[in-house]
């Protein structure tokens, strides 16, 4: 929904470099993608500080959340075209729920931000599935179809990360991944559907269209799941 990865990259950064991380060369946004984008805090401190205590861990992690609220506060945009989209959806009575590895408290700052608490009707974080139990595994989608009361087989994903994509496939949904050319091969490969850039790609709402002109199978409105 939202560009966020920079405002995370960046508290990462600053507070690893602190920390003399990496011989205290500041990380880069490439290592960031390839082991933070999309994963859990449980998940990251696992691979940052296999040996540190959990106590260590979590005042990590408080401090790395403010940052990030912070730095948040200052520039966080939605990706162009959502809105045009959370309309669409709105306008449909389709059910909605954004579905993330962030904490909750992150997640509600980042839909405050972008104007949407009244657009979802719930939130699910990784953090409500139990421990090992966030994206790639399907339980945080699987939850928001329950509490939905909606079928995987008409309901939606989009996603912007690979463990994300992962996620939702293994869910039993299509996921459409909103992903840069440099990285389109990793989320094909994790099993999206259609890739696109933004939500105005042409062919992505002759595809929102098509099925929203398709016989209903039974009485309830589709799901649009979204990923923060």
């Amino acid at each position: 929904m939202c560009v966020s990865d920079p405002f995370h990259h960046r508290a990462f950064s600053e507070l690893l470099q602190n920390l003399g991380y990496n011989g205290g060369a500041p990380i880069t946004p490439e290592f960031g993608m390839a082991h933070m984008a999309g994963r859990s805090n449980e998940q990251i401190g696992r691979f940052l500080f296999p040996d540190w205590p959990q106590a260590r861990l979590d005042a990590f992690f408080a401090e790395k959340e403010a940052l990030f609220a912070r730095y948040a506060g200052e520039g966080l945009r939605e990706v162009p075209g959502l809105a045009e989209l959370c309309r669409w959806a709105r306008e449909r009575g389709l059910k909605r729920a954004a579905v993330t590895n962030a904490p909750r408290a992150n997640a509600e700052l980042m839909i405050g931000i972008l104007g949407l608490a009244d657009f979802f009707q719930l939130v699910v974080a990784g953090e409500d599935c139990g421990e090992g139990r966030s994206k790639p595994c399907p339980d945080p989608y699987l939850r928001a179809l329950d509490l939905l009361g909606a079928s995987a087989e008409r309901s939606l994903v989009f996603e912007d990360s690979v463990v994300g994509v992962q996620a939702g496939v293994a869910a039993g949904m299509p996921v459409v991944a909103v992903a840069s050319e440099s990285r389109e091969a990793k989320v094909v490969a994790a099993g999206a559907s259609m890739v696109v850039r933004d939500y105005r790609d042409a062919e992505l709402w002759a595809a929102l269209e098509a099925a929203a002109g398709a016989p209903k199978i039974d009485s309830e409105p589709s799901a649009v799941d979204a990923k923060l």
